[in-house]
């Protein structure tokens, strides 16, 4: 079986400044047809996305996955609710997690597997505090600085 190119990778950079990321999970979606050809286009963004349960399910919310340029009648809504695909044990686990206050669960990336099917990178996370962001600006800063320094 030939390997599929999977170049794809989209990511949430917003939710690593705004979010210290505790625990990461992979976790397939669930998709129509025409979502598909558009990831694969990487017409797909996770800013401001969110997860969320109900009924003991995993569902994405505010994940823009743009409407295919070839589709008809039967196109996708950009913006609709997408379920998560995981165990009943890492459910379980992220479930556990979240009841604490201060811990949300967020979309980190968007990717091909080798597979060719679409899988989301989503962290158990908790939210940094305004000093923590600009600690976090400082580091980058010196990391920066650092590497310069080295090329030299």
């Amino acid at each position: 079986m030939d390997k599929i190119k999977n170049d794809i990778l989209i990511r949430n950079k917003r939710a690593t400044f705004d979010y210290e990321l505790i625990d990461k999970y992979q976790a397939g979606i669930v998709l129509v047809g025409t979502e598909i050809k558009t990831i694969r286009q990487g017409k797909a963004s996770l800013v401001d996305s969110f997860c969320f349960f109900v009924n003991g399910e995993l569902w994405v919310k505010n994940m823009n996955i743009s409407e295919y340029f070839y589709g008809t009648y039967n196109n996708h809504s950009p913006r609709r609710d997408r379920k998560l695909l995981l165990t009943k044990r890492e459910l379980e686990k992220i479930r556990r997690m979240t009841k604490e206050t201060g811990f949300t669960i967020v979309p980190t990336k968007l990717f091909l597997n080798e597979k060719g099917l679409a899988k989301v990178e989503i962290a158990v996370a908790k939210g940094k505090k305004d000093y923590d962001k600009r600690e976090s600006l400082k580091e980058k800063d010196d990391k920066r600085l650092m590497d310069r320094a080295m090329k030299r």
